[in-house]
């Protein structure tokens, strides 16, 4: 899409028509109950028209958000839902769930899916990883009872923090690159403060939370549950290996492309090639889908004389029946986003934070703290303040580990603050069942919790370090 040239605003105003967008929207979603779908694509209409795009622009704009993140959202929601209703259908998510009850036990469950989502996501996004190890949280908290918030939300906190502080995941990794930190070094300094972040700033907060919600319900919205007969549950290997898969191509892609970039392999390497294939997240859970549906449903029914036949077909569309409305919700949100992104609020505040002489390490925070608010991505938001911050670190020469805490504070401002311009925003809490207002007061909350303890410990780093 060419580049909009837009009527002159000044930044108040801009702010204010964006301040007043999210509360006619607010107020269209909470108070008149008119559907999120809607009400985003409306307001983001209206936003854009009153920021000074052109009528024949607004619609392109728009158009353009909500492809972008439809086309990111759809292949690893719908892939990820098949996979998950797969492995809910067929038991294993009662096995992995026995599995992890009688290692941990009943008492430690928060704390163990936690933890498990902590290992998942270190190579997998944050929506898709979440949407695959949705069918095992809600078959603990079916089996023990109480608020379905106790179990969701300490593995949502294990996510956010992953996704925010860690390189392979796009935010951190392109933050690194653009103030060209190392990024070996950028995982270590990432676990270092991530760990504690996540224990402190996110599982804790979570667990405080959910107390406030004793009552929330677990979600049918992967399909009503079925309880397997032990006999007809699969192994615990096969559930593994379904499991594993996405994140052993996921590795095995990016070693290959740091090896790459380092000029330690060639572009043209085979292995190289077929990693950048089966490597990409929505092929690896293709991928991982369809041994699913091989391993855990279509030969265990053969062995048992069981017709297959349609039955799969059903399977697949009963899944992604009830995420279709999640996509457009998670597009529509892209859409808004988009809308404020073309006005340039938030790169016109980030540029005056930066040029007010705050430390340097305040002054990334705040910088990519407002383009998250602005825009929502926080992929844009931690590259834009990565962009923004490089020359003054380059100048700075400061030494690897002073670069890779600046890495991790800009990480971590960009998954805090999260609201109605957010994709994440709807899609989680679409995906846990959550309204609006439930969603501010726990996904919101304890993504701001966390962005605040990691930029408080990487500060501290950055200190002593620099």
């Amino acid at each position: 899409m060419e580049e909009l040239v837009l009527a002159d605003r000044p930044v108040w105003l801009l702010l204010t028509i964006a301040a007043v967008a999210i509360v006619i929207l607010l107020v269209l979603i909470i108070k008149a109950r008119l559907h999120a779908f809607f009400s985003l694509l409306i307001v983001a209409v209206a936003t854009g028209l009153a920021a000074g795009i052109g009528v024949g622009d607004v619609i392109d704009v728009v158009i353009g958000g909500f492809s972008t993140t439809v086309g990111t959202v759809a292949l690893l929601v719908g892939f990820g839902a098949v996979l998950g209703r797969l492995i809910e259908i067929t038991g294993g998510a009662q096995v992995l769930a026995d599995k992890m009850l009688d290692t941990f036990g009943e008492a430690r469950a928060p704390l163990a899916l936690a933890v498990a989502s902590l290992f998942y996501a270190f190579p997998i996004f944050l929506d898709a990883g979440f949407i695959v190890m949705l069918p095992v949280i809600y078959t603990v908290a079916r089996r023990l009872g109480g608020s379905f918030m106790l179990y969701a939300l300490p593995s949502i906190a294990s996510f956010m923090m992953m996704h925010a502080l860690l390189p392979p995941h796009p935010g951190p990794t392109a933050a690194a690159t653009v103030m060209g930190a190392d990024i070996g070094l950028v995982v270590l300094v990432g676990l270092l403060i991530g760990l504690p972040t996540w224990y402190f700033g996110g599982y804790l907060v979570a667990r405080a939370i959910a107390k406030r919600f004793p009552d929330t319900p677990v979600p049918a919205l992967l399909g009503e549950p079925r309880d397997v007969p032990v006999a007809e549950r699969p192994a615990f290997g096969a559930i593994l290996l379904v499991l594993l898969l996405p994140l052993v191509l996921i590795f095995f892609n990016t070693a290959l492309s740091t090896a790459e970039q380092s000029g330690a392999v060639s572009a043209e390497n085979v292995f190289f090639q077929v990693s950048r294939l089966v490597g990409a997240t929505p092929v690896a859970l293709a991928l991982s889908a369809l041994l699913a549906m091989v391993l855990l449903y279509v030969i265990p029914r053969r062995r048992r004389g069981e017709q297959v036949g349609g039955l799969l077909e059903e399977l697949v569309d009963d899944a992604l029946a009830p995420v279709c409305s999640i996509i457009l919700i998670t597009g529509a949100g892209g859409a808004f986003g988009a809308i404020l992104t073309e006005t340039g609020i938030g790169e016109e505040v980030a540029n005056g934070l930066d040029a007010m002489g705050l430390p340097l390490i305040v002054a990334a925070y705040l910088v990519t703290m407002a383009m998250r608010i602005a825009q929502g991505s926080a992929t844009v938001a931690a590259t834009t303040g990565a962009s923004i911050m490089a020359p003054a670190i380059i100048a700075g020469d400061f030494n690897t580990i002073a670069v890779s805490a600046m890495v991790i504070t800009i990480g971590a401002a960009s998954i805090g603050w999260s609201h109605v311009n957010d994709s994440g925003f709807w899609l989680i809490g679409k995906f846990c069942g959550f309204d609006t207002v439930t969603t501010f007061k726990t996904w919101s909350v304890v993504g701001t919790t966390i962005s605040l303890v990691a930029f408080a410990l990487s500060a501290v780093v950055f200190v002593i370090a620099a």
